[in-house]
């Protein structure tokens, strides 16, 4: 199994890829794949998934920050899946359903569940609503964190949450952007959590008082944060694609 992760994932014509073959011939790397294999338990292939490997469905977002400190957050998207599944005659390009970000009809929710009011119904010339976040922090007039994230509607909170793990819980940049996350957006009145998002007596407790928890699936962030003259980059461990990297 884990010899085909590699296989599928790393591997090609080295006139084209630079293998890495002194990683798949070192005694050590060997001993890192025997360490996380269960001799009493069955594996599960997608747990082994490589960061990386495949490509997002959903909204795109990158942060960057230059030599000289100049920093940009750019999120976009076609909104749903291949977005209107249209494609401009002759260029290839998709065009997107930002549409449905309208209120369409007051009450009704849209694609990402949102239930929106009437300030936001369809009219010319006119911009929808947007969860999109693309969100530069400075400090001392210097950046400090370059933030943003795909995710729907989830896309200002998991924005904000990682903000708040680093400004106001010390948290360094990777382990804010893989806390666990929590999600309400009104309606559905539900508090969506991630996987060991609340302890159990906080989930009991809150049962108690009258909140619905659901365990929600994947949300995604990307962010690079830096202090001083020097920046840290880091991406969601729970990202299928994308990368941080520096210089």
């Amino acid at each position: 199994r884990h010899a085909y992760v590699d296989r599928n994932s790393a591997l090609g014509d080295p006139g084209f890829v630079d293998n890495p073959v002194a990683k798949l011939l070192d005694k050590n790397y060997a001993r890192e794949i025997r360490e996380k294999i269960d001799p009493f338990r069955a594996g599960v292939s997608q747990e082994l998934m490589p960061k990386g490997f495949g490509e997002s469905s959903e909204t795109t977002h990158y942060s960057i920050i230059d030599n000289d400190g100049n920093a940009v957050a750019v999120t976009y998207t076609l909104n749903g899946s291949f977005g209107a599944g249209v494609v401009a005659a002759g260029t290839g390009i998709l065009l997107n359903n930002e549409m449905d970000d309208f209120t369409q009809k007051p009450g009704v929710p849209n694609l990402y569940g949102l239930v929106q009011g009437e300030a936001n119904a369809i009219a010319p010339k006119k911009t929808p609503l947007s969860s999109m976040s693309p969100t530069i922090l400075a400090k001392d007039g210097k950046p400090f964190m370059v933030i943003g994230s795909p995710g729907g509607s989830r896309i200002i909170t998991i924005t904000l949450e990682a903000i708040v793990n680093v400004v106001d819980h010390g948290m360094n940049i990777q382990e804010a952007i893989d806390a666990p996350r929590i999600h309400h957006q009104w309606l559905p009145d539900t508090v969506y959590i991630e996987p060991f998002g609340l302890s159990p007596d906080t989930e009991k407790l809150l049962t108690g008082m009258g909140y619905r928890l659901d365990l929600a699936g994947k949300s995604l962030a990307e962010i690079e944060k830096g202090g001083g003259a020097r920046y840290n980059g880091a991406i969601d461990s729970r990202a299928a694609s994308g990368k941080a990297i520096g210089y």
